[in-house]
């Protein structure tokens, strides 16, 4: 993971030495990455974790240690070329592809065998973003909504401050956001109404965030063309907004995110109410098109510059509405409300975990049972009057309603048209007595 992070940290700073725009390379670099990935390992495409939660689910954590360094040149040629992608996928690809080499080697049965793949995912969440304990619980969280496996709880916790402290350990920096908020425990009931609605937003985000990629993804898929030629064109597309809009959209954003979060709001007015709207434009395209890269990172930008709007509209508490947009459209889109208040207490300290806690979990329920990840597998529902079927994944969900609810239903329309009917005949009485 150490190496991962640092070749891609080199790799950004290597642009400047480009004559032109670099991310002028973006459309040559897509088609180099499809070739990339389906000549030497085809589980390398998307966003990382997705294949990761696939291989768990459908093949017992078996993933090819060809991943490693596919994966790798694959999402540091598409983000040092501008691709809107992320880097926390194909950490927890790396981390799970390694572990799953790990357990061929030992020879452990299917069953021990996705238990240290799922430490991978921890390992490779913790070290990118340097929040080990939500890295811990991110890993065990995002397999099954609904269900946390407490007999990886320790592995996960080991594996994710092991990989923590040995990536700084080798130089690895990471960055913690001081929002400068701070609570006394008086009770705001002001703020609190203010959070609660601020997760209806988020979560009304994270719905539009889940259904604009995937329908992006789907779109550029079944155009009937060369897959190569689709990509050229899809970065081409990218190269011209950039150039005609902003190139804040392209790569990890970094840069946004840090002045979404500015304390002092200075650096946040710089933030467009339409950012979040084209950086969800550029990842969907980006991964549709063939890009390889993860989704979290782009999500945190979505989040963060959404919760800039939210408190722009309000007037007040810009920084806070933008921490708690940065980890509640996390929770939205990946159904991961635990991991995502730890990791707020993590990055923005723990003044704000109980508006995280609030606006969060709102913002995960609004989604309903929906996500960025489609092979999750639900196994309780969000609501009581929703029947899913145990154990399928988002992908392949048959809902349906609660046929309780639908005998209700029955019921008050037969009440509804007996009490018409009566009043009707009570009418008729009245109109024949006065003639």
């Amino acid at each position: 993971m150490s190496i991962f992070l640092k070749v891609l940290q080199k790799a950004e700073h290597t642009r400047i030495e480009i004559p032109f725009n670099y991310y002028y390379l973006l459309p040559f670099a897509l088609m180099l990455t499809i070739w990339i990935v389906r000549t030497f390992d085809k589980t390398a495409t998307g966003h990382g974790t997705e294949k990761v939660i696939e291989a768990v689910h459908k093949r017992d954590g078996k993933i090819n240690i060809t991943v490693i360094p596919v994966k790798l040149v694959a999402t540091v040629l598409t983000i040092f070329a501008g691709g809107s992608v992320g880097k926390e996928g194909p950490g927890a690809q790396i981390g799970a592809g390694a572990a799953s080499f790990a357990a061929g080697i030992l020879n452990f049965n299917p069953t021990d065998r996705k238990k240290l793949v799922i430490c991978g995912i921890s390992a490779g969440f913790a070290s990118v973003f340097g929040t080990p304990i939500a890295g811990a619980i991110f890993g065990i969280e995002v397999l099954i909504i609904g269900v946390i496996m407490y007999d990886v709880l320790l592995p996960s916790f080991i594996a994710g401050f092991a990989a923590f402290t040995t990536a700084q350990f080798l130089g690895v920096e990471y960055t913690y956001f001081d929002i400068h908020f701070y609570k006394t425990l008086d009770l705001d009931l002001l703020l609190i109404g203010q959070v609660v609605i601020a997760g209806i937003f988020f979560g009304l985000i994270s719905d539009l965030t889940i259904t604009s990629i995937s329908k992006m993804e789907k779109f550029i898929k079944e155009i009937p063309y060369n897959r190569y030629l689709k990509a050229f064109v899809a970065g081409v597309f990218l190269v011209i907004l950039a150039s005609l809009i902003s190139e804040r959209y392209l790569g990890l954003g970094l840069e946004v995110i840090a002045d979404a979060l500015d304390p002092q709001g200075y650096f946040s007015q710089d933030i467009s109410w339409y950012d979040f709207l084209l950086k969800i434009l550029f990842t969907g395209v980006t991964l549709g098109a063939g890009g390889s890269g993860g989704i979290v990172t782009p999500i945190f930008f979505i989040g963060a510059t959404s919760g800039v709007t939210f408190g722009h509209i309000l007037g007040d508490n810009v920084a806070l509405f933008a921490a708690l947009g940065f980890v509640s459209v996390l929770a939205g889109t990946t159904n991961s409300p635990i991991a995502s208040i730890i990791m707020a207490v993590e990055l923005f300290g723990v003044e704000m975990a109980h508006y995280a806690a609030i606006c969060v979990v709102i913002s995960f329920l609004i989604t309903g049972h929906r996500s960025v990840f489609p092979s999750q597998k639900i196994a309780l529902t969000k609501a009581d009057n929703i029947d899913i079927g145990e154990g399928v994944d988002i992908e392949h969900t048959p809902i349906s309603v609660d046929m309780k609810d639908i005998e209700r239903i029955r019921h008050l329309r037969s009440t509804l048209k007996y009490k018409r009917l009566k009043w009707q005949i009570k009418k008729f009485h009245q109109d024949d007595g006065k003639s």
